[in-house]
């Protein structure tokens, strides 16, 4: 049985824990109260002046992700283009389109705003395993009784904290092609490679080149949306406005 000086040894251990796993669920409950939403593009798209009767762009959206809302998204793009300053507007032809941009978007998902550093330098359940660390180190008594008790009060206190308030953060990613069809004229050469593995046999690579009149751009944009306990319901409406804020910007 534990004696008197390592009970109360151990209350205080738990009470310290609890303190300090309170005030990091408070610092984060504070520091991320508002919705924080950020885009960022890997490159920029300047596409060539036409007359205004040719500002027009065909939109097709896909996704591999369930949970993305394509139609709710393609409205959003509509709606920012509808606002565009350079009179760049939506239409359904795409025989009759001056651009046509393609979007596929490849996540749209919750992770923690450090779960790759964190993965890569300490690996999973590193909050839990520093817990146990700190009740065992200071609880630890000639027996070895005491740490075991401080261990699991230790880990149970920044568990309770982590589940009470949460560093939340969702990403969406899309890949972004813009076509743009060629003065009259100007004769656009693409050159492809596709390499493809054919199961456990092996890979397969092929070559091709064509003439067209279509000039394409490539870029990624990626939004993220960070709050404490943020909800997908929360995130994505505003997570699409920028996305489609930022895809409307290239005109």
């Amino acid at each position: 049985m534990l004696g008197v000086n390592n009970i109360f040894r151990l209350l205080v251990i738990s009470l310290l824990v609890a303190i300090i796993s309170g005030c990091a669920a408070i610092h984060t409950s504070i520091a991320k109260r508002d919705l924080d939403v950020q885009t960022r593009i890997s490159s920029a798209i300047f596409v060539d002046p036409v007359s205004r009767d040719k500002r027009t762009v065909y939109l097709d959206i896909r996704s591999a992700v369930m949970e993305f809302d394509r139609r709710a998204f393609k409205q959003f793009v509509i709606e920012e283009f509808n606002h565009n300053d350079n009179g760049f507007r939506v239409i359904d032809n795409p025989d009759e389109a001056q651009f046509h941009m393609s979007v596929y978007v490849t996540k749209l998902e919750k992770t923690s705003p450090t779960a790759a550093e964190e993965a890569l330098h300490r690996g999973a359940g590193g909050d839990i395993a520093g817990g146990i660390i700190l009740g065992a180190h200071m609880t630890s008594d000639r027996r070895g009784r005491g740490s075991v008790g401080g261990a699991i009060v230790g880990a149970i206190g920044v568990t309770a904290a982590n589940a009470l308030v949460q560093d939340v953060l969702f990403y969406l990613v899309a890949d972004v092609s813009i076509k743009e069809r060629s003065s009259r004229g100007v004769i656009v050469r693409k050159d492809s490679k596709l390499s493809t593995k054919d199961g456990d046999s092996g890979s397969s690579t092929q070559r091709a080149s064509e003439a067209t009149d279509l000039k394409e751009y490539r870029t990624r944009i990626v939004t993220t949306a960070n709050k404490a306990n943020l909800e997908i319901e929360e995130a994505q409406p505003v997570m699409f406005q920028k996305t489609a804020f930022a895809m409307s910007s290239f005109f």
